[in-house]
């Protein structure tokens, strides 16, 4: 019995693993995430509540929450398909949610490893409405 959990545990990682390499965005930390958006033609994307949003976020980032029912809706008439997309949460794990959906909407996307707190840890900069 304990093989087979432990087979079962080796499955979901290789499974986890391969699934995330095929979805198609890719996942960088802070150093390369901000070397990516500082091109002029990369769209930033918050994908975080408007409340996370005003106690900090990077600057030039559009608020388009990912938890909202119309993300995709709302996300693909803001964005230009032409021009790839950087996304960032928290910790990552809803921006990786919402890279997934873009991704199968057809853009290119780069999501930031860690969200804002790796950013922060790292040093980087953020703005906080009002200032």
């Amino acid at each position: 019995m304990l093989s087979f959990l432990l087979f079962l545990a080796i499955a979901g990682v290789a499974w986890a693993f391969v699934s995330n390499r095929s979805v198609g965005y890719k996942t960088v930390g802070p150093a390369e995430f901000a070397a990516f958006v500082g091109d002029t033609a990369v769209q930033l994307i918050d994908v975080r509540t408007p409340s996370e949003y005003v106690e900090g976020h990077l600057y030039g980032a559009v608020l388009i929450n990912v938890q909202d029912s119309d993300f995709l809706k709302r996300a693909t008439a803001q964005l230009v398909q032409e021009c790839p997309v950087a996304v960032y949460c928290r910790s990552g794990r809803r921006s990786a949610s919402a890279a997934c959906l873009l991704v199968k909407a057809g853009y290119e996307v780069v999501n930031l490893d860690g969200g804002i707190m790796a950013w922060q840890s790292e040093g980087c900069e953020v703005v906080r409405d009002g200032e």
